[in-house]
């Protein structure tokens, strides 16, 4: 095989030329994109009982790959969206394989077409507003962790932040000047968005910036953990699951909800929405690229479809239910 398709030669211009040159990838993107690749060489060597750097692309075939996948699901217990990330990351690569290495057409052909997994749709979870005052309020106010913990928890439940985006705020992203305040978000794909920030949020930024001596416009993390390194996502959930542990004596009913960073994102979508928000106004808020993702908040809005229904005034007794009087359609209808 020729050294210019060999697999090492072929991911390293897959990253290189393809992912940061032609399509200019977030590093987030790169990094999950190098994740699945690695672990499906990891299994694709443990599978053939060869050092990784000793594989070719034949090893990495539509077997291979199903059998990755399907790995992904019994063993590592991925979720079906994790199964499905994967699996674009590794369609990727072999388009690429397929353009530059025709010798390997048909095994690349043959991965391009495994089908995406359909994933079921839950349920969107969202707190109450009593339940996200609740988890505002329990942080020691008297420590400066605490402090620290209730100003990342209203930023998330402010400004519908993703955890990456709160987490990648600078202080200079701030704009506490103006007569209504608001932040520079850098989201997914290195799209940027501004929203506006609430008052009781600007209030606590201003006292928490004076705190750590913080002024505007310095490109410093907002956010940071005990050594004064940028908080990272653990930190983030770390702080979240202890918040609820602490609300949790005054709101018994948050023991039995799973509450993430990602729920403050939702608890905003729905509070906008039941306010009379537009969906579109929304998808904007949130850096929803499209707005069928927005209009997932629609459909969990029970109390909105309760309304629609007795302003329709849709009632009446249920229809008697239809009874098949052939054999075989009973034995069908039985089923």
């Amino acid at each position: 095989m020729s050294t210019r398709f060999s697999l090492p030669a072929l991911l390293e211009s897959f990253f290189h030329h393809r992912m940061t040159k032609q399509r200019n990838a977030s590093r987030a993107t790169l990094a999950s994109y190098r994740d699945a690749l690695r672990l499906l060489i990891l299994f694709a060597a443990e599978r053939t009982k060869r050092k990784p750097c000793a594989l070719t692309v034949a090893d990495l075939d539509r077997d291979c790959v199903l059998a990755f996948l399907d790995e992904l699901e019994t063993k590592r217990k991925n979720t079906i969206q994790t199964r499905n990330a994967r699996l674009a990351a590794i369609r990727s690569f072999f388009h690429h394989v397929a353009t530059n290495d025709p010798a390997a057409l048909a095994i690349a052909q043959r991965v391009l077409a495994i089908p995406v997994k359909r994933a079921h749709t839950e349920v969107t979870h969202h707190l109450t507003p009593q339940e996200f005052d609740a988890l505002v309020a329990a942080p020691d106010q008297r420590t400066a962790r605490g402090r620290r913990d209730r100003t990342l928890l209203l930023f998330l439940g402010r400004t519908g932040a993703r955890v990456s985006e709160a987490l990648g705020i600078n202080v200079c992203d701030l704009d506490l000047d103006r007569a209504r305040p608001q932040v520079l978000l850098r989201g997914k794909g290195r799209k940027e968005r501004i929203v506006p920030i609430a008052n009781d949020l600007a209030w606590a930024l201003r006292a928490f910036m004076r705190e750590r001596g913080l002024k505007l416009h310095e490109e410093q993390p907002l956010f940071v953990g005990t050594h004064g390194e940028r908080l990272t996502r653990f930190g983030a959930t770390h702080i979240v699951r202890r918040v609820v542990a602490a609300a949790t004596l005054s709101r018994p009913e948050l023991a039995s909800k799973s509450v993430s960073p990602h729920v403050l994102r939702h608890t905003l979508a729905m509070t906008l929405l039941q306010s009379g928000v537009d969906l579109l106004t929304i998808q904007a808020w949130l850096g929803h690229a499209q707005v069928a993702t927005t209009h997932r908040y629609a459909a969990a809005d029970v109390e909105m479809m309760r309304r629609g229904l007795d302003k329709a005034g849709v009632a009446g007794s249920q229809p008697a239910r239809f009874q098949p009087k052939d054999a075989l359609l009973r034995l069908l209808e039985a089923i």
